[in-house]
């Protein structure tokens, strides 16, 4: 699979600068080439277990200029809400059932490449299929979630205008809506898209 994925991403026309083949390498190959993105599984040697998703965590935490994309082949919004963290930038989360899409995949690697992100439609689907009273999601519109969760998929508002058919000022009416209702007040030390989807994911 990693040779698949390398001969993908060259097609593309990217750099690959480095393979891995266990975590330990993985982290080694991060710091030695501060690269725009890694790709990689959660489950990796030497463990065999969620490896691949703490040295995830850990080229986040020590190189926040680097964009990690996860693959995984478990549907397990867990992983998705450890490695996006507190912030959604430069993050993406991809079952390896994508991966065979090649423009889905190869797009999800280029938006967290520069400083996107990208968190997979079935994850998002099941994190607001998930009810808890009294919440602050609960006073959102079947429409408000909606937009939030294209948000949550990295989307622009343009984006998430094209796929539900609707115009740009209704898209941005949806979205201050969701603001409001989530008590995200404007200031300049917040980024209000990024609080409101990370509100999105804890819900």
């Amino acid at each position: 699979m990693r040779a698949g994925i390398v001969h993908v991403l060259t097609e593309a026309g990217m750099d690959v600068v480095g393979v891995a083949g266990d975590a330990t390498t993985l982290l080694d190959q991060a710091r030695r080439h501060c690269p725009d993105v890694v790709v990689t599984d959660i489950q990796m040697p030497p463990d065999r277990t969620d490896d691949g998703l703490r040295a995830a965590q850990t080229i986040r935490e020590t190189q926040p200029d680097v964009g990690v994309l996860v693959l995984s082949q478990f549907l397990e919004d867990r992983y998705a809400l450890d490695l996006v963290g507190d912030r959604a930038d430069g993050v993406g989360y991809l079952l390896k059932d994508r991966v065979g899409d090649l423009p889905t995949f190869v797009e999800a690697v280029r938006r967290v490449a520069g400083g996107g992100s990208w968190l997979d439609p079935l994850v998002v689907q099941r994190m607001v299929g998930r009810r808890r009273a009294a919440r602050p999601m609960d006073r959102l519109t079947g429409r408000e979630r909606e937009v939030l969760g294209l948000i949550a998929e990295g989307r622009s508002n343009q984006g998430i205008a094209d796929a539900l058919g609707l115009n740009l000022k209704t898209i941005e009416a949806h979205i201050n809506g969701v603001f409001l209702k989530l008590d995200l007040e404007p200031a300049p030390e917040d980024h209000r898209r990024v609080l409101a989807v990370l509100t999105y994911l804890r819900a």
